[in-house]
């Protein structure tokens, strides 16, 4: 794993608040590491967002436009919010509904709204592209995006700029070529609540 990206600063925080995990974890993707980075231990600390999220909004190019921030239910929710209570601006999440992201709750965009997409851990990208989509049929203007830790080594290149708090970057294996010295490890499923 490289946390050479870390500064001592980042590092103290995640490991304080054991957002960084070790043992054999399988990812959401499927595939197997031997590290695993929890959000939501970071999340549950208030003081921590308020710090990380300041960091943020004081980075994001376009900060002062951004009229609405959008997050992905469940995992962006909380940092949504402290990230729209950072930028003084409104906090909304989508959910999903048949395989799609959508505004339910009453919450809606108007044409041309600048809108801030927020996503805990950038891996792929999937979920917060699946909120683009949705923000954009709305017609509002995405021009911005946002993560905690960006774990996508370069490949998450979305069309409006990208800011994350902090990038890592740690080996993952498919299920037949996990090593041995982690296959010895009994395996946790941290997303998802099994072990």
């Amino acid at each position: 794993m490289s946390i050479a990206t870390l500064t001592p600063e980042q590092q103290r925080i995640v490991t304080e608040t054991g957002a960084l995990m070790q043992g054999h974890f399988v990812l959401a993707s499927g595939l197997h590491s031997g590290f695993y980075f929890q959000c939501a231990q970071l999340c549950q600390y208030p003081t921590v967002m308020d710090q990380i999220c300041g960091e943020l909004a004081g980075r994001l190019p376009r900060a002062d436009e951004v009229e609405t921030v959008v997050s992905p239910a469940i995992g962006g929710i909380v940092f949504g919010q402290e990230m729209a209570r950072a930028l003084g601006c409104r906090g909304i999440f989508a959910e999903k509904e048949e395989g799609r992201m959508v505004l339910r709750r009453g919450f809606s965009l108007r044409p041309g709204e600048k809108v801030l997409l927020v996503e805990d851990v950038t891996t792929t990208g999937g979920s917060v592209l699946k909120v683009e989509e949705t923000v954009q049929a709305l017609g509002a203007e995405v021009i911005g995006f946002v993560t905690i830790v960006d774990r996508s080594a370069g490949r998450f290149r979305p069309d409006a700029p990208l800011t994350a708090w902090a990038k890592l970057e740690f080996p993952t294996y498919e299920p037949d070529q996990v090593p041995a010295e982690l296959s010895a490890i009994p395996v946790s499923k941290p997303g998802s609540g099994r072990k």
